[in-house]
């Protein structure tokens, strides 16, 4: 049997940053065995030095958008349409030398966050000025809710959406979109009361779609998995190991044991936070997964293998029904268990 895959196209996950384990009570363990990220730390490694400064700009050199050096430039919170009005004025404007600037999409944003760190969530000794520990907003709508953007708070990592008529921070980007980054699957374009509107010249999401195109189709079904040909990950089929929510400790021991009894691969693991995100589709929701996926018994929330280290006695998990990011206590059964493997861990010879 063949898995139909190309592992030389398609984006590429980058790294969480973390390197560290910690048990259910946030105490830091050694992590071989453990199953957790700190131990696996897969993804695209951060070149070093990751980032090049200038006198106003810095350039991600792990993904080749350059960012406004200061993390504040309006230096007041904005609504989403006031903080595109001020990418237009800088624009016009000619800020930093250049007038192709924009608000980044929240996978762009989300590439800036490190989960080894908080007060900023930034890598350490980033070259940074003025970075404030709140919500950023990104250019992507939320589909649950148009009326609502997503953004991300700086201080520990989350990732929700916020009414576009509140006032959030903004952090400028420019390029044409990361090769390393996938699209977020937004298409469309919303105004502030959440109605459909034009894309042209909004500067949103919808408009510049930038990352990766998705491939077609997606999703390959390979046995009990099913492979995700934009990341090459595999994923179990049966989207709920354990029939039931667990606490992570839990989580992590049921990863163990599928592989003590699995047909197609011994190297099921938990995910890390950025291999559970990769799978949402900013275009729908409930479940925020693309259209015709062929996944079972899809749940509302998904424990990762990333703790938090804001609170290490937490755990970062994907809710799926949103597409949002957020944490939960280690201790507690608060979400299921969705294992993956890389494309080459399956014992199947891979083709383009």
């Amino acid at each position: 049997m063949e898995v139909i895959a190309d592992t030389q196209k398609g984006c590429v996950l980058l790294q969480t940053g973390q390197v560290t384990c910690h048990d259910i009570d946030g105490r830091e363990v050694p992590c071989e065995g453990s199953g957790q990220d700190g131990e696996y730390r897969l993804g695209l490694k951060w070149p070093s030095p990751r980032f090049e400064a200038y006198e106003h700009t810095v350039l991600d050199r792990l993904t080749g958008l350059v960012w406004t050096r200061n993390a504040n430039p309006a230096e007041f919170p904005l609504s989403w349409q006031e903080a595109f009005e001020y990418i237009d004025r800088m624009n016009r404007e000619g800020a930093c030398g250049f007038s192709d600037w924009r608000m980044p999409n929240r996978r762009e944003l989300r590439s800036l966050v490190s989960y080894q760190t908080k007060k900023p969530a930034l890598p350490e000794n980033h070259p940074f000025e003025n970075v404030f520990s709140g919500w950023y907003w990104t250019s992507t709508t939320a589909a649950i809710s148009p009326a609502y953007a997503w953004y991300i708070h700086m201080e520990g990592a989350r990732m929700f959406y916020g009414e576009k008529r509140q006032f959030f921070l903004l952090w400028p980007v420019r390029g044409r979109g990361s090769s390393v980054l996938a699209a977020t699957g937004q298409q469309h374009c919303y105004n502030q009361d959440g109605n459909k509107i034009s894309c042209a010249n909004t500067g949103q999401d919808g408009e510049y779609q930038n990352g990766t195109p998705w491939p077609v189709p997606r999703f390959v079904k390979v046995q009990e998995g099913v492979l995700d040909r934009l990341t090459n990950l595999c994923w179990l089929r049966n989207t709920d190991l354990t029939a039931t929510p667990v606490s992570w400790a839990e989580a992590l021991n049921a990863v163990g044991e599928l592989n003590m009894r699995s047909r197609l691969t011994r190297s099921w693991r938990l995910p890390n936070i950025n291999e559970l995100e990769s799978l949402v589709d900013c275009s729908t929701h409930s479940p925020a997964l693309p259209e015709g996926h062929p996944f079972e018994n899809v749940r509302e929330g998904y424990w990762s293998s990333t703790t938090s280290m804001y609170e290490p006695d937490w755990a970062w998990a994907l809710y799926l029904n949103k597409g949002a990011l957020g944490v939960g206590q280690k201790r507690g059964a608060y979400f299921y268990v969705w294992p993956v493997c890389s494309v080459s861990d399956l014992p199947f010879k891979s083709v383009d």
